[in-house]
């Protein structure tokens, strides 16, 4: 039984060297930047610019800034979610075709850790029930 423990012991070891020998330096901060984007602590700029455009004046379509996460869709949309400073929440959709795309820019730096990842839990998520008393 000893024996069996060290084997998979060992195996343990070496899975893990294996997975962590990939990570580097720049994939851990851009993960940790956009964990901090999806949850809407870094402003961002999105310019959604038409490149068929013959002048530049009307290149481009829309553009907002603010603290918002932003996700393609299965279909091709892009859903932009964002959070006022009063604690609302809003979401847009981007129709992405094939003279349509997009820019994105983080306007504001931040500090994130580069050694290590970040795990945030939102309590909200965990327990997601608004219970209303209706007489």
């Amino acid at each position: 039984m000893n024996k069996l423990f060290k084997i998979m012991l060992l195996a343990l070891v070496i899975i893990m060297a294996v997975s962590l020998a990939g990570c580097t330096e720049a994939s851990r901060v851009s993960t940790n930047l956009s964990q901090e984007a999806d949850n809407f602590n870094v402003t961002r700029q999105l310019t959604v610019i038409n490149t068929r455009a013959e002048d530049g004046n009307n290149a481009v379509l829309f553009q907002m800034t603010g603290n918002f996460s932003i996700n393609k869709e299965t279909d091709g949309d892009l859903a932009v979610i964002g959070e006022e400073p009063d604690g609302t929440y809003y979401k847009h959709f981007v129709y992405l075709t094939r003279d349509i795309s997009y820019i994105v820019q983080q306007v504001e730096t931040r500090s994130v850790s580069k050694y290590k990842f970040t795990i945030n839990y939102n309590p909200k998520m965990i327990i997601p029930v608004d219970a209303k008393i209706v007489d």
